[in-house]
């Protein structure tokens, strides 16, 4: 039996392998980083578009026409419109968030980069990001960048996920783990 998240990722990595080998063979690189980055904003912000992505209900062919028309007026073109829009000719288009995410991966693997997911309750500000990726840089002896959320249950502190490490300081979790441990007590 397949696991569907190995088979999603794996496709994922396909098609980001594929584009990043095209991006460099015709010297686009940033432009495409840059679009897709501007794409994945707009997924984050609507939830229309996010849904026109994920459900099955639409066509591929509705689901080009509502693209190509977003891309359009995004001014996303070349490499990276051309890509979004194979992704919904393919069928594809559901695993196209974590084929942004695996092109980005792969693009700073290359760059001797790692990727740090952060997540906090209240968004962090530019003083707070710029010291998070220098102490992270500092432990890890790479360029880090970083890639924020904000997820309010959190109540306070930060989750950070370097590459296979996590570190949780989130008040969240200090909370459960005293709750867990009054409990023991009891």
């Amino acid at each position: 039996m397949t696991d569907n998240v190995s088979l999603v990722s794996g496709v994922a990595k396909r098609y980001a392998s594929a584009l990043l080998d095209l991006a460099e063979e015709t010297g686009v690189t940033a432009d495409v980083e840059r679009d897709l980055g501007n794409f994945e904003g707009f997924l984050a912000e609507s939830s229309d578009l996010d849904r026109l992505v994920k459900s099955p209900a639409f066509s591929a062919e509705e689901q080009l026409n509502a693209l190509t028309a977003l891309l359009d007026k995004a001014q996303i073109s070349g490499l990276a419109g051309n890509f979004v829009k194979l992704a919904a000719r393919n069928r594809r288009l559901f695993v196209l968030p974590d084929m942004i995410k695996a092109f980005r991966v792969l693009l700073a693997e290359k760059r001797g980069e790692e990727t740090a997911e952060v997540v906090s309750a209240a968004e962090l500000s530019d003083d707070q990001v710029t010291a998070l990726k220098e102490a992270l840089s500092a432990s890890s002896g790479k360029s880090v960048n970083i890639s924020a959320k904000v997820d309010p249950a959190l109540i306070g502190g930060l989750v950070v996920k370097v590459g296979s490490r996590m570190i949780d300081t989130s008040l969240r979790t200090k909370l459960n783990s005293l709750k867990f441990a009054m409990k023991e007590v009891g």
